[in-house]
């Protein structure tokens, strides 16, 4: 049985679970209007890209699951310091974060709202609705580029034992074991973090030969550098569509998001 809202002080703070693609816009406002902040990111280049601005507190790794999150919960109540909201800028794909976050609030009351990334159009992109759906595209003697998270290699290489498999993954030990053990070459395993102007991986696409893209369909800056560069190499370019939001969470595009946050105390600006 789900708790009722919880309607408590907190002197207008917010618990930001991100990362780095809208995090860091959407803490900068959110700090510009007066809200007090704590950010939970998962590693240290991610918590770098949100500085050291007054107002909020940095919280490094990975979330420890629903009991250690209620009892925080609960433990800052106590403490007249609750949160007013708390808000999961997670990734599209970060599917047990947002798990855990829907569960936990929900059974104490937290008011939880989740950033809905927009999607972007394919265009000339196939997509999937799960990795099920490789069987049927197609993809005997493609060289083919898994950039889907090092967790889902095993099962994209069994899905398509007649590929010639490339990964692109995190560069984190617990990545190259993953890939490893899903039988990737070590000489077509690369480790590089997302952004930049992907100079590395049309290089790479080129170097290897590529003729085929499997991504995922996350929206934001790394999902449309793959339509680019499918579109200047002659790629062929899959995506796997991004999972449901869990079920009674209102999910909320960047501004909307905004604008149900408002302000501390609920005063305009």
């Amino acid at each position: 049985m789900h708790a009722a809202p919880w309607v408590g002080g907190g002197g207008g703070r917010i618990w930001l679970f991100a990362g780095t693609g809208e995090g860091p816009t959407l803490a900068r406002v959110l700090l510009q209007r007066g809200w007090r902040l704590r950010i939970s990111v998962v590693s240290p280049p991610a918590a770098r890209a949100y500085g050291t601005a007054a107002g909020q507190d940095l919280r490094v790794g990975a979330l420890a699951g629903q009991g250690a999150l209620a009892q925080e919960l609960l433990a800052v109540r106590r403490d007249g310091e609750g949160f007013t909201w708390v808000v999961d800028a997670s990734h599209p794909f970060a599917r047990s974060i947002s798990a855990c976050l829907a569960a936990v609030c929900a059974d104490l009351g937290q008011p939880l709202l989740r950033l809905k990334r927009p999607l972007l159009p394919l265009g000339r992109a196939e997509g999937l609705g799960d990795l099920t759906d490789l069987g049927r595209h197609g993809l005997a003697g493609e060289r083919l580029l898994l950039a889907i998270g090092a967790r889902q290699l095993a099962a994209a290489v069994r899905l398509t034992p007649r590929a010639v498999h490339h990964g692109r993954i995190l560069p984190l030990p617990l990545a190259l074991q993953q890939a490893t053990a899903a039988g990737l070459d070590p000489e077509r395993i690369a480790c590089l973090r997302p952004g930049g102007d992907g100079a590395i991986e049309r290089a790479l696409c080129r170097h290897w030969r590529l003729t085929s893209v499997l991504a995922r369909r996350s929206g934001g800056k790394n999902e449309a550098l793959w339509h680019a560069i499918a579109a200047d190499l002659g790629l062929r370019l899959l995506l796997l569509n991004r999972p449901p939001e869990p079920p009674g969470v209102k999910a909320l595009p960047l501004g909307p998001l905004l604008d149900e946050l408002g302000w501390p105390g609920g005063e305009g600006p």
